[in-house]
């Protein structure tokens, strides 16, 4: 099977070095391309393939969310994992609305990086444990935000979305139609401002919906 092409975006070289090293001695890894800047990653992604991109969020000039947004603007189909401290939660938002597919704290094993880095490959989302607990603790204490509080049916089917099951398993676990799924999964984006899997996992943590 062919090595997924890994970009590498950080400010600080010995980051980068160290989670090169680690990447390119996996069989499903390997690095194509390395930026130690939002800028210049932009300048350097239309002449690089790649499948996934690790990207920093505070950087000096353009920052994550913002070198995210333009990224995908050029490739649609790229798959952003997030890299963060402990700390950076407040950013989080941001990173989920520019287009972010998964989020991984700087410090984590390269079992859970090689997890990551396959989950979001395949299309899915990745969220790391630990910075998922860190941001529910933070917002467990704010008043829940819909302006338009959901239904039984719409919160059970948001928690399905946020074990990572398909509209199709979805359907099936609760005998009901994926057309009806579409139909409740669309008004849940619609009542909760939503507008992918990614923010949805948020706003099921912030309000309550989900424990982590």
């Amino acid at each position: 099977m062919e090595r997924l092409k890994i970009i590498l975006v950080d400010d600080h070289t010995l980051f980068r070095n160290g989670l090169r090293g680690l990447l390119d001695r996996s069989e499903a890894c390997r690095v194509v391309a390395e930026a130690g800047s939002g800028e210049e990653f932009l300048e350097l992604l239309p002449r690089t393939e790649a499948d996934v991109v690790f990207m920093d969020f505070s950087m000096p000039g353009i920052d994550g969310a913002e070198a995210t947004e333009r990224a995908l603007l050029v490739r649609p189909g790229l798959k952003i994992i997030t890299l963060s401290m402990f700390g950076d939660e407040s950013y989080y938002s941001r990173m989920v609305e520019a287009g972010a597919k998964g989020f991984l704290l700087k410090d984590s094993d390269i079992g859970e990086v090689l997890e990551a880095v396959e989950t979001v490959a395949a299309g899915g989302s990745y969220f790391s444990a630990r910075l998922l607990a860190s941001i529910a603790h933070r917002m467990r204490t704010r008043e829940a935000e819909a302006d338009e509080p959901l239904s039984a049916r719409e919160r059970e089917i948001l928690v399905a979305v946020c074990r990572g099951l398909s509209n199709q398993e979805i359907a099936d676990e609760l005998f009901i139609s994926k057309r009806t799924v579409d139909k409740h999964r669309a008004n849940i984006l619609e009542k909760t401002g939503c507008k992918n899997t990614a923010s949805l996992v948020v706003y099921a943590i912030r309000n309550g919906i989900v424990e982590v």
